[in-house]
């Protein structure tokens, strides 16, 4: 018993309430061990079960409607999840799937509700708690910065690839285009007035037009190589882009049901409680 009151003590949504309404907590858990790879709980399956990882992993994770899996996180030792059906008794919103061999803590409404009635502070301790997590996740959506495409692209990036991105950079730049100019300057300056007897590329400098021309026919390919990958940037940009707001649009969708629901219930529990006593 001491050990799992020790493990409540940790537990987020568990954290305001004392020792008393603590000690009761812990004789309403149960036991419950899960294979590896055995599902706990699917998407929009009914539920009114709260758990407790005491040992091993669980991922939880969402089918968006592309039917792409979309992971919500990884619990392990002390972390709770399903905790949405536990207080408005709806279907879930996720599934979760034992990652290792888990042994979990359950609480169901029932119990919750025996909780509850025999500590009636301690629904006031768990709305606040819920409200807390809730103000949490908004400032979450709000602040959160999505992986950066660029250092997406640059693990992305073969040896090629980056030798293009740097000839299209230095090509494209004053650096290349003085330095460049100068150079012609000097080639027509040695070939004009210093070596005008004996010029290695008189004029009309067939020579110099030699390189021109072949300088162009390597440089081209090159700048179209690096203007093709931009493109794929910008696919793979367009792509986490619509990763982000479908994940913020279920997170908002969740904290909705959240809102609605927990201030409906626990209500409703600290209600029934007030009367009774």
């Amino acid at each position: 018993m001491s050990t799992e009151m020790a493990m409540l003590a940790e537990v987020p949504i568990f954290q305001l309430i004392d020792d008393q309404e603590r000690a009761t907590l812990a004789e309403l858990l149960d036991s419950r061990r899960f294979a590896q790879g055995e599902t706990i709980f699917h998407e929009s399956q009914s539920g009114d079960e709260l758990f407790i990882v005491r040992e091993g992993r669980v991922q939880v994770y969402v089918t968006s409607d592309t039917g792409e899996k979309i992971i919500l996180g990884e619990n392990g030792p002390g972390d709770v999840f399903g905790e949405i059906s536990l207080l408005d008794g709806g279907p879930r919103s996720a599934t979760a799937v034992a990652v290792e061999a888990t042994e979990t803590l359950v609480l169901d409404r029932e119990r919750l509700l025996e909780l509850v009635e025999k500590h009636p502070h301690s629904a006031i301790d768990l709305l606040t708690v819920m409200g807390r997590r809730l103000r949490e996740t908004d400032i979450l959506l709000r602040t959160h910065v999505t992986r950066n495409p660029n250092l997406e692209e640059d693990d992305l990036l073969t040896f090629g690839q980056r030798i293009a991105d740097r000839v299209a950079t230095f090509g494209g730049s004053w650096t290349f285009i003085i330095s460049f100019g100068v150079f012609l300057v000097i080639w027509v300056i040695i070939n004009v007035v210093v070596l005008a007897t004996r010029a290695f590329d008189p004029y009309p400098f067939i020579l110099l037009n030699l390189f021109l021309s072949m300088l162009a026919a390597l440089q081209a390919p090159v700048i179209m190589m690096s203007q093709n990958r931009q493109a794929s940037k910008d696919r793979l940009k367009a792509d986490l882009d619509y990763e982000v707001n479908l994940k913020a649009e279920l997170e908002v969708a969740q904290l909705h049901r959240k809102i609605d629901h927990l201030t409906e219930r626990l209500e409703g529990y600290m209600g029934r409680a007030a009367k009774r006593v």
